[in-house]
């Protein structure tokens, strides 16, 4: 079948089922296994088998970028200690544990070897696990975690696999140069990606060419991945630290249109990509069975031990999730003594009546942590988990991308190769079949307390006071922003006042106003009527490019200026 074939049937197949997942209510990574598994054995469809450095080298980094410069850097740092804790410790153990179980049960199978299927089954996807809890509703800070350790757990990953293969082959000679390579991989990955998000930000920073800023930008992770692989530490973490600085910079430091940009292209990215790699999870289950050598192990004993397996690391998780939970649960105490300590070293400060310029950076940079770190406080006593977010925690272990390519990655001199292949399938494939199609009745019969829509109005409108209040007070200086020669209009001067403060007023009548008491707002007519105004210019447009008396380009110039501006005022997903 023809390549270019194959990509309309893919795309259309992942559309198709995108569609119907929010229909039916079911996450699409899980549909999309179920058809691939239907379709790997339709007469005629050929089998797949994606060689694992394509999914490793060219679709991880670019989908994991995707998921990186989405997530607030503020947020990650806040949930560090969680994050942390699932994503490397977790996976370790995990790999370890399932590693020994799997040495005992298999015969001829080295212990680094079974470590390295361990490290190759140990880290969750939370893609599944995500896509299903903001459809529902789930805490934001218990959606953060999930994403903070699907960022860093796949590299903790990879790079306990390779130090296991390493092992196995005699490459390494104890269990030090082990721990060795592990920091040399993490410390020297964060330095590239922090080095490669710099460099990037700051020349996309410095172009004013729309389809130059994105070319760049569909470059950096394999700008990040490619130079830490080649300097033995982990490309994946590289580009994760390069994504979480880009999207941390972003705002400071690129334009509007390179913000807008980036959210669009990456978006479709990562659904195409994320969606595509669990579709082919599903096609290439038939041409793994049919590699499979019966004399060895059967294929009932092998996804039989993928199931004991997944068994494991579903007991695994749980019992480290509990003891994690009320760890947090103590953190704010702790954190309340730095907290005062902090505020007495402010008071000492202020007491003093003069200060010199080192003294008063010290005040300025103390303040600011102060006030960071009450923040952070006020966020753990709102948000903080208790044994309801724990439940599920603990079932969102869904495997997926990571544990597809890196098991097609073992090294073929591996005893029973083909079949670890199939037992981290078996485990994929369960634990996105049993865990994700649970997992939403969990979360209803748990009665989980998703995001206040209220207070997250209330909060809104607050913001855009502040922020209001800051951008008029650049008008009081109005001279200096239009030039000396120039005679500032009044009537201009009132109409940028009046604009910057229909923003605030109307997030207030979202906050006090019913829903259906906000469609007769003075806010929502304005907005009605201007989309009115824009739909009428859109067919005059038309008709106007009907009769061919303007030029294309002139054309196209107006198109922009009008879109630009209705989806200013069409909010997204037709809320108000």
């Amino acid at each position: 079948m023809e390549p270019g074939l194959l990509g309309i049937i893919g795309i259309t197949v992942l559309v198709a089922v995108a569609v119907l997942a929010k229909r039916v209510g079911v996450a699409a990574p899980l549909l999309l296994v179920v058809v691939g598994i239907g379709l790997s054995f339709v007469p005629g469809v050929p089998s797949f088998s994606i060689p694992d450095e394509w999914i490793l080298g060219g679709i991880l980094p670019p989908l994991l970028y995707a998921a990186a410069i989405k997530t607030p850097v503020t947020d990650f740092r806040r949930n560090l200690t969680p994050i942390a804790s699932l994503s490397v410790a977790l996976v370790v153990v995990s790999a370890f544990v399932t590693g020994l179980i799997l040495h005992l049960l298999l015969p001829g199978l080295g212990l680094a070897a079974a470590i390295a299927l361990g490290a190759v089954v140990s880290p969750p996807d939370a893609v599944a696990a995500t896509s299903i809890g903001r459809r529902l509703g789930l805490p934001p800070r218990l959606l953060t975690v999930l994403e903070g350790e699907g960022l860093v757990n796949d590299a903790t990953a990879l790079v306990l696999l390779r130090s296991a293969v390493a092992a196995s082959a005699g490459a390494m000679t104890g269990f030090g140069s082990v721990i060795g390579d592990f920091v040399f991989a993490v410390a020297a990955a964060a330095l590239v990606g922090f080095a490669v998000g710099l460099v990037t930000v700051f020349v996309r920073s410095r172009l004013d060419d729309p389809v130059l800023d994105t070319a760049i930008s569909f470059a950096v992770p394999f700008i990040a991945f490619v130079p830490a692989e080649e300097l033995g530490a982990s490309g994946v973490l590289a580009v994760v630290v390069a994504g979480l600085y880009t999207g941390h910079r972003s705002a400071s430091h690129l334009d509007a249109r390179a913000r807008i940009s980036d959210g669009v292209n990456w978006r479709t990215v990562q659904f195409l990509l994320e969606n595509g790699v669990f579709l082919l999870i599903g096609l290439e289950i038939r041409g793994l069975l049919q590699n499979i050598d019966e004399s060895l192990l059967s294929i009932t004993d092998t996804v039989l031990i993928g199931l004991l397996t997944t068994l494991v690391l579903i007991l695994l998780r749980f019992l480290w999730v509990f003891p994690l939970v009320l760890l947090m649960r103590r953190l704010p105490s702790r954190a309340e003594r730095r907290s005062v300590q902090l505020r007495r070293g402010l008071g000492r400060l202020r007491r003093k009546r003069t200060l010199d310029a080192r003294q008063e950076r010290r005040q300025r940079a103390l303040t600011r942590l102060y006030e960071r770190r009450q923040a952070d406080l006020e966020l753990e006593r709102r948000e903080g988990f208790g044994w309801k977010g724990a439940t599920v925690l603990g079932w969102s272990g869904m495997r997926g991308v990571v544990t597809l390519a890196a098991a097609q990655s073992l090294p073929s001199s591996f005893a029973y190769r083909e079949q670890l292949v199939l037992i981290a399938f078996t485990v994929a494939v369960a634990t996105l079949l049993l865990q994700g199609s649970t997992l939403p009745a969990l979360i209803r019969l748990l009665r989980i307390e998703g995001i206040d829509a209220a207070t997250d109005r209330e909060e809104s409108a607050t913001l855009f006071d502040e922020l209001r209040v800051e951008g008029l007070r650049v008008l009081d200086d109005a001279q200096s922003i239009v030039g000396e020669d120039v005679m500032v209009d009044d009537d201009v001067l009132d109409r940028v006042r009046a604009d910057t403060g229909m923003r605030g007023e109307f997030e207030w009548e979202k906050a006090r106003l019913p829903e259906q008491k906000l469609v007769r707002s003075p806010h929502r007519q304005y907005r009605d009527l201007r989309l009115a105004v824009l739909e009428a210019e859109r067919q005059a447009l038309l008709a106007a490019r009907a009769r061919g008396t303007y030029s294309s380009r002139v054309l196209a110039r107006a198109q922009r200026i009008m879109d630009v501006e209705e989806a200013r005022l069409r909010p997204r997903g037709g809320s108000s």
